[in-house]
């Protein structure tokens, strides 16, 4: 088997497919091959067999044994950190140790501080002769935010080993340490030295499109345009407070006029406005109990319910009350920008004596609300009941799948898609999770809408018909008919709307990157997704049982905020 650790509930994979055959999958291992395996790999010696054996163990034992996830744990710490070992699968090795470690949680004792030990002894002691490992293990590291304390010392490593590489001329590695080194600054706070790391990359990007541009062996205006145009979207992201210090505004310029571009907005300098942390430990354990010690599906259930949603009277009533105790905030009109500094919506102020614009107004303070009350509920909520759900079960993509085909709220020939986007999130993929997930919704919404006869097109003047988006299916009212006041809220607030995260819109447009797609938004997304879906295949499934044992009166109730 393939260890491909990014995956924790199906981290191994097939060495080979070959015309419709494969090669062995854990799940392909018997109750007696579990039972030798356990009974051995204590004896074993070679540290990957070992770390192979055990982690099978614990993925497929039932119940779970979690001494064989940290007889794993140490296998895999004692693999070493060089070139050769990564380039193979030793990084695949050390990623499967932390999760395993992430896991178990305090069960694996002082495991992940001794592998976030061990890899920044390897990185702080690496040279230009490791090649790309210093790189690799930035990146492992910043993947699970771990080396916080060292964050300096990696970012002043990787800057040295960048300027290194700029004096051999090998512009591509050197470029990624700057870029490595960039972000390490940034994660320390240290603005200035991340600005300089900005310059310095977007410089080694100009550089790469003039050696283009003048090569001898393959001269290319076309991919030098591209090198310009990376070197401009770095220098765009330095702030404005250090543009002048760095002759940033100058630079974008003369790079425009290479590439022949249009100008560019630039985002005002904006400020962070920030509260006292609030204590949600107890509701993290709330969370957890409810989930915990629970059969797969009655834990599901918790899970899909493990918070009611969002009550769209009792928040709008709230910013109400906002508005009337702070007048002097809802007097004002506010300008909403985007990340990349593009004004996309703005909320007039509140007394203009027009009742057009006070509920504008408004709705715009009700998202704003909605959207704060998030980051409390994912954290405090779901989180917390799903790192449960996780750990204590295996569930695969072709039982999510299955859940959809129960799902009567599901579009027929909908199931694999809803299925896939409901697995990925599980399995911690939420980048995946997100791309499938919002155009089934649409999807989704868009069915609905016409099963209740509604009209979901629209006509152009040259007589072609075509389908309306998610934001203006969400402006009919059959919308709050077929979903609910609530769950029609919260679909147009987290989805469409320029005032909350317009996950649809962004996403259409190609305007999330990674950590958009990872955020706290893109998980409630989710799980908003996995609560229609297991409810609604939870309340078939108790209703398809009670009309076969004819007992309608004994049914099982709908679970709380179906």
């Amino acid at each position: 088997m393939m260890l491909k650790a990014g995956s924790i509930n199906e981290p191994f994979k097939p060495f080979m497919v070959m015309d419709g055959k494969r090669s062995a999958l854990p799940e392909d291992l018997g109750g007696e091959d579990i039972a030798f395996l356990s009974s051995i790999y204590g004896e074993l010696g070679d540290p990957k067999l070992k770390a192979r054996v055990a982690d099978l163990v614990w993925l497929v034992a039932k119940p779970r044994e979690p001494q064989a996830a940290v007889a794993a744990i140490d296998a895999y710490l004692k693999i070493p950190i060089n070139t050769e070992t990564w380039v193979r699968d030793g990084r695949e090795c050390w990623y499967r140790a932390i999760q395993l470690c992430l896991m178990l949680g305090a069960g694996a004792g002082d495991r992940l501080q001794a592998i976030e030990q061990a890899l920044l002894t390897g990185l702080l002691g690496s040279t230009v002769e490791d090649g790309y490992l210093p790189v690799w293990i930035a990146d492992l590291l910043d993947k699970h935010r771990l080396g916080k304390d060292r964050r300096h010392d990696v970012a002043s490593h990787l800057e040295t080993l960048a300027n290194t590489y700029a004096e051999f001329g090998n512009i591509q590695r050197f470029r990624d340490c700057y870029e490595g080194a960039e972000q390490w600054y940034a994660r320390g706070g240290n603005q200035e030295k991340t600005v300089e790391m900005i310059v310095q990359c977007a410089e080694a990007w100009v550089n790469e499109a003039i050696g283009r541009q003048s090569g001898d062996s393959s001269p290319s205006h076309m991919v030098a345009a591209s090198f310009y145009e990376n070197a401009i979207q770095k220098y765009r992201s330095v702030q404005r407070t250090y543009r002048e210090a760095h002759n940033v505004d100058d630079r974008i310029a003369e790079l425009r006029a290479e590439l022949n571009a249009a100008g560019e907005r630039s985002l005002e300098e904006m400020g962070v406005i920030s509260s006292e942390p609030v204590d949600i430990s107890e509701l993290v354990q709330n969370s957890k109990k409810a989930v915990r010690g629970k059969p797969t599906l009655e834990a599901l259930l918790a899970l899909a319910n493990i918070y009611r949603g969002a009550q769209v009277e009792k928040i709008r009533e709230f910013s109400q009350e906002m508005m009337t105790q702070h007048p002097l905030q809802a007097l004002f009109a506010a300008t909403h920008m985007s990340s990349d500094g593009r004004v996309i919506a703005k909320r007039p102020g509140a007394d203009f004596g027009s009742a057009d614009a006070e509920e504008s107004a408004l709705w715009a303070e009700t998202v704003k609300h909605y959207v704060m009350e998030l980051g409390i509920v994912v954290q405090g909520d779901i989180w917390p009941a799903l790192e449960i759900v996780r750990l204590e079960h295996r569930i695969r993509e072709r039982d999510f799948v299955a859940m959809a085909k129960q799902s009567p709220f599901i579009p027929a020939g909908r199931e694999q898609l809803v299925g896939k986007a409901l697995y990925a999130g599980f399995d911690n993929d939420f980048v995946t999770a997100l791309h499938l997930l919002v155009p089934q919704l649409e999807h989704l919404v868009r069915c609905h809408l016409k099963q209740a006869d509604v009209q979901t097109t629209n006509l152009d003047q040259n007589g072609i018909e075509n389908e309306n988006g998610l934001s203006a299916l969400m402006e009919n009212d059959a919308v709050k008919a077929i979903f609910g006041e609530d769950i029609a809220f919260e679909i147009k607030a987290l989805f469409c709307d320029p005032f909350g995260p317009n996950l649809r819109n962004e996403l259409a447009h190609g305007l999330i990157g990674v950590d958009q797609a990872q955020s706290t938004y893109s998980i409630y997304a989710w799980w908003l997704m996995l609560k229609i879906v297991f409810n609604t295949f939870w309340n078939a499934r108790n209703h398809q049982a009670g009309t076969e044992s004819g007992d309608n009166d004994d049914q099982a109730e709908e679970p709380p905020g179906a």
